[in-house]
């Protein structure tokens, strides 16, 4: 699935392969998928798209958007992008195929359900969209101290985990992404936020912006693949790879249980609840 750290390595690998690339041939809608969620009737998409130029990709939150001339692609989480150097690699089924002008080709399925939207610049005011666009990436400057102070206003009731990955405070911020910063502000993600300190709250501020960076930073987390289809470089610390080894920090075994719609780990020692 698609989260801050993933779009942003797409969105960096699109910019190296495919920025400057005439768009020669466009599919979508090739295999129906009940779940496959388009903007109007795929079938317009070829004449929208075909034969103008990509231009910046980037990653907004769970989404990531590619500048086409006067329209935008958006492919949203749950959409799995591909760069193909050659016709050769192509899967049997996809939900959208670009080929571009050297020969090669994008490819997007959907793995449980997933929008791949193709508009004019400006013509879609998804209220999801809009907020992921408006609000800062938590790797720039711009989501500071002071912003992630004002995310808690009225969050008092909500575990960890759903302050977190609920409501789009952080958009892009999901159940993948926050178990290692939990791990690293020693918070169980069931913890109420009314019962974590000030200082607690500044450690998993830290939390947030040092391991997403280092996330991106590495081409995603291992338990997720790239635009070539190859794992991140970042080793995860809590995650299904991990689940009932030691904790690397105290060798307690590492927990899984089912929790708000997806599985959640911690360390029973450095994360009490």
């Amino acid at each position: 699935m698609i989260e801050i750290p993933k779009s942003l390595t797409i969105a960096k690998q699109l910019n190296e392969t495919a920025r400057g690339r005439r768009i020669a041939r466009v599919t979508a809608g090739q295999s129906p998928h009940k779940f496959a969620f388009y903007c109007g009737d795929p079938a317009d998409y070829p004449a929208l798209l075909t034969g103008k130029t990509i231009g910046e990709s980037r990653g907004l939150g769970a989404m990531v958007e590619i500048d086409v001339e006067d329209c935008s692609i958006v492919l949203g989480d749950g959409s799995n992008l591909r760069y193909h150097r050659d016709a050769g690699t192509l899967p049997a089924k996809h939900h959208l195929l670009i080929e571009l002008d050297d020969g090669s080709f994008l490819t997007c399925t959907v793995q449980m359900y997933a929008t791949l939207l193709a508009f004019r610049a400006g013509q879609y005011d998804s209220e999801y969209y809009l907020v992921a666009k408006a609000k800062p990436q938590p790797v720039t400057d711009a989501f500071d101290r002071p912003y992630f102070s004002a995310l808690r206003e009225g969050a008092d009731r909500l575990s960890a985990k759903a302050f977190l990955a609920t409501q789009q405070r952080i958009p892009g911020l999901g159940n993948g992404v926050l178990q290692d910063i939990l791990f690293r502000a020693r918070l169980h993600p069931k913890r109420k936020m009314s019962t974590v300190s000030e200082e607690e709250y500044g450690d998993l501020y830290d939390a947030v912006k040092k391991t997403l960076l280092e996330m991106a930073e590495q081409n995603g987390r291992d338990t997720e693949k790239d635009l070539f289809g190859k794992p991140g470089g970042y080793r995860t610390i809590l995650s299904k790879n991990t689940a009932g080894r030691p904790c690397p920090v105290c060798g307690a075994a590492i927990q899984k249980e089912a929790y708000m719609g997806g599985s959640v780990y911690w360390c029973p020692d450095c994360q009490p609840l």
